[in-house]
């Protein structure tokens, strides 16, 4: 959280339209009559991780824009996909309990994180390699979570404004989370070493 806040130092304005921009494209499409659910699901891939593009940028210090947002586009088959598996699979566990649930969404977290890295990688790949990464780790994600529980109350005071301020956190965390836990921080571990598919 500490390296979250020393990489939004100063791009606290771009973080927050980046987000502003991600929320009200995803409820636009999810007003739409009858069919908003559907848009939501096929858009959802390619803007998620177009998002987790933006963030890493940002948590890393690199240049970025607002129009990397919209980069996911440029892989939507395999965001959609990717999206749909993952979506797919929290809900089949969440029929157990929602234990198993919360368990299978802290499994599949890395999946975009991944993807935006290796954008050859297809979307069962994807959802294994996130899993291995998470294996041992979900409790440390877990708590990471919770840590931002005092904060979203305070928005929920705020009447939601807060939000706009907190997602942008929420998200650089989650970006400096997976390069803690893939490596890439390590100047042992080679960039994309960690992205070969994993065997099933």
């Amino acid at each position: 959280m500490q390296q979250a806040r020393d990489a939004l130092r100063g791009r606290w304005g771009l973080a927050v339209a980046g987000s502003l921009i991600y929320f009200i494209l995803g409820a636009l499409i999810q007003c739409i009559p009858q069919v908003g659910w559907i848009g939501g699901l096929i858009i959802g891939g390619p803007l998620l991780l177009g998002l987790v593009g933006f963030f890493l940028a940002i948590s890393r210090k690199q240049e970025t824009n607002l129009s990397q947002l919209f980069d996911g586009f440029q892989n939507f088959v395999r965001a959609l996909i990717t999206y749909i598996l993952m979506v797919l699979f929290i809900i089949l566990w969440a029929f157990l309990f929602i234990i198993p649930g919360i368990v299978a969404a802290l499994s599949y977290s890395q999946s975009f994180f991944l993807l935006s890295e290796n954008p050859k990688m297809e979307g069962l790949d994807l959802l294994r390699k996130s899993k291995s990464l998470m294996r041992g780790n979900r409790w440390k994600l877990f708590c990471l979570f919770w840590r931002f529980f005092g904060w979203f109350l305070l928005c929920l005071l705020s009447l939601g404004i807060g939000f706009l301020w907190l997602m942008p956190y929420v998200q650089t965390s989650l970006a400096r989370f997976y390069d803690d836990l893939s490596g890439r921080d390590n100047p042992l571990v080679p960039e994309g070493g960690l992205g070969q598919p994993s065997q099933p």
